[in-house]
Formats: structure tokens, C-alpha cells, sequence
């Protein structure tokens, strides 16, 4: 194989003009909205989900972080749905770019932390300094709590990129040794083909856990800041 083990991850082009954007775009069509009185059972499973992802990350908000809900019930859904689409033979996967994660990471966090500063000016600066600490430490305290507050959304960014990209160049890597193999040991190259599958299967899983995380921890960073 003569493919260069990243060219999976360079965004797809047509006539010379990225088509990222067309791609973004796609996966809010496969979460159509009904117009039927009766739901078929596809949108049924759909409304259910919602319905699930609401009560699961607005358990813990307020009031004014339940405002939020349908912010973070479409980013899960988007992320995930971006995801999935990418294990599909021939496509891309957004998520495998930094600087798409981080176009989302920003401006989440960045409205999370006005939020908390807008309704909650005390209790926010009083995350940069715990009660009790000693004098001598209080100006390097509220250098790392700075720092730790700025690093949130790359970290948000860096785990989700990371982890797509890492399975994506793993799944690459065991699918090119098995054609490899086919011709040199047909049984070493069924016991790859059967990892190659369990890794597939893993990655499925993998794809909705980090959406989860993902979305979790921006749900996370409101409830502090709400």
C-alpha cells in the first residue's frame, strides 16, 4: 500500500474548494423532524433519545443552565453522529481535525465562563483562590488556576481529536497488515482480520463514549459557572 498512512485525515477537496462545510452540514439530516401526527418508529427512537440526553446532563443545572439544553442535546448529536459517519469506508471525519474541536471547545467554554462571571462574579473568583491557603502561596494558586482555566477547552479539544485520530490510524494499520498478510500466512491474516473487527466494533462504542465526554464536560463547565 503506496497511500500515505494520513492521507485520511487531509480535507477532501472538489475542484480545488475544501467541502468540509458540506460535510458539517450532512449529519443534521439524518435527525429529520416530523410532520405526521403519529411518529414513525425511527422518530419515535429519536424523541426518546432527546429525551434521555436531557435528563441525563440537566439532572444537575439550575434553572439558567437548563436554558442550555438544546445546545447540548444538538452537540452530542452532532458529534456523534459525526463520528459514526467517519467509520464508513471512503469518508472523512471532522472530529479528526484540531482545529474543528477546538471551533466548538471555545465558544462553548468561552460562554460557560462569561456566564459564571455575569451571575456569578464571587463564587467565580473564588475558584482561582481556595479558602485557607496560606499567604506565601496565594499568588502562584492563582497562577495555576488561571492556567488550568485557559487549558479546559484545548483539553476538551486534544482528547476528543486524539482519540478519533488514534483509532482511525490503529484501524489503518491492522486493515493494511492483513492484506499483507493474505498473501504471505492466510492464518495469521484471519486472526488480524478478527482483531481488525473487535477494533471496529470498539470504535463504534468509542465514537459515542468521547460525544458523550465531550458533551458531558461542557455540561460540566456550565453547572459550575450557573
Amino acid at each position: 500500500m503506496n497511500e500515505n498512512l494520513f492521507a485520511s485525515f487531509i480535507t477532501p477537496t472538489m475542484m480545488g474548494f475544501p467541502i468540509v462545510v458540506t460535510i458539517i452540514m450532512f449529519p443534521p439530516i439524518l435527525f429529520p423532524s416530523s410532520k405526521r401526527l403519529i411518529n414513525n418508529r425511527l422518530h419515535s427512537f429519536q424523541h426518546w433519545l432527546i429525551k434521555l440526553i436531557i435528563k441525563q446532563m440537566m439532572l444537575i443545572h439550575t434553572p439558567k443552565g437548563r436554558t442550555w439544553a438544546l445546545m447540548i442535546v444538538s452537540l452530542i448529536m452532532f458529534i456523534g453522529s459525526t463520528n459514526l459517519l467517519g467509520l464508513l469506508p471512503h469518508t472523512f471525519t471532522p472530529t479528526t481535525q484540531l482545529s474543528m474541536n477546538l471551533s466548538m471547545a471555545i465558544p462553548l467554554w468561552a460562554g460557560a465562563v462569561i456566564t459564571g462571571f455575569r451571575h456569578k462574579l464571587k463564587s467565580s473568583l473564588a475558584h482561582f483562590l481556595p479558602q485557607g491557603t496560606p499567604i506565601s502561596l496565594i499568588p502562584m494558586l492563582i497562577i495555576i488556576e488561571t492556567i488550568s482555566l485557559f487549558i479546559q477547552p484545548m483539553a476538551l479539544a486534544v482528547r476528543l481529536t486524539a482519540n478519533i485520530t488514534a483509532g482511525h490510524l490503529l484501524m489503518h494499520l491492522i486493515g493494511g497488515a492483513t492484506m499483507v498478510l493474505m498473501n504471505i500466512s492466510p492464518p495469521t491474516a484471519t486472526i488480524t482480520f478478527i482483531i481488525l473487527l473487535l477494533l471496529t466494533v470498539l470504535e463504534f462504542a468509542v465514537a459515542l463514549i468521547q460525544a458523550y465526554v465531550f458533551t458531558l464536560l461542557v455540561s460540566l463547565y456550565l453547572h459550575d459557572n450557573t
